[in-house]
């Protein structure tokens, strides 16, 4: 009994111990406090969101003449409005800041495409084909413009494992699209912040059963190569010496 009143009380000083997951409003402060960092004309934007239709209500209220019910009416559905606004503004520059943070990092477009490229898209954070000698990366991206394979350097080393990897899927599915995408500052790149719009801009092709079926066939081409280390964080990867020099 009494080994089981410690052991009581010690899980519940455990769990009281725990660390519990922030808030959703602290979760917005912190996003805010870290868009305002690096964002300031995105401060204004989103303060401006918020603001007028607030602003706009006030301004019908005097130009109609309307009383006391219709003013808290017409400021609540402003603020309510603003807030929305507000927080589609805050979604838009924080993910810009947040791909300018990883901009010019080794394999940071599998970042980009697993946390941006929602709906139909079917994206990944792993390379679809890596070499470990160059540290170079190829990502894929499968959605209604067809296949995508994304690239962040114009190396030889780098077009070769494009064009390896072209060939094996235009072999798999010879009737869909495959696009490239360059990422980078290189002739031809996009940056990383504009890798969504990039890829959307891109003429459509698939419906989503098609979309589902060609990611079912390409999937047997990754279990049939040789096998990509898991979990490749960008910030930890070692740059190629080559690229050093």
């Amino acid at each position: 009994m009494v080994l089981a009143g410690y052991s009581r009380s010690t899980m519940a000083k455990t769990s009281d111990a725990a660390p519990k997951e922030p808030g959703r409003i602290r979760q917005l402060i912190d996003v805010f406090k870290m868009t305002a960092k690096y964002d300031k004309a995105g401060v204004v934007l989103i303060t401006a969101g918020l603001v007028l239709p607030i602003l706009l209500a006030v301004v019908l209220c005097l130009v109609t003449g309307a009383n006391w019910i219709m003013w808290i009416l017409y400021v609540v559905l402003g603020f309510v409005f603003g807030l929305l606004i507000a927080m589609l503004l805050l979604n838009w520059r924080a993910e810009r800041v947040a791909f300018n943070q990883l901009e010019g990092r080794q394999g940071a477009s599998g970042a980009v495409l697993s946390s941006a490229m929602r709906g139909t898209w079917r994206t990944s954070d792993q390379p679809v084909a890596f070499n470990a000698k160059t540290q170079d990366f190829v990502f894929r991206a499968i959605g209604k413009p067809g296949v995508v394979l994304i690239t962040e350097s114009n190396s030889a080393a780098t077009k070769r494992l494009l064009n390896d990897e072209r060939r094996k899927t235009e072999r798999l599915v010879p009737t869909v699209t495959v696009h490239h995408v360059l990422v980078g500052e290189q002739a031809g790149g996009v940056k990383l912040a504009d890798l969504k719009r990039s890829l959307k801009k891109l003429p459509k092709q698939l419906r989503r059963e098609e979309i589902l079926a060609v990611e079912s066939r390409l999937a047997s081409l990754q279990q049939n190569q040789l096998p990509i280390p898991k979990g490749i964080d960008p910030n930890k990867i070692r740059p190629s010496r080559s690229k050093l020099r």
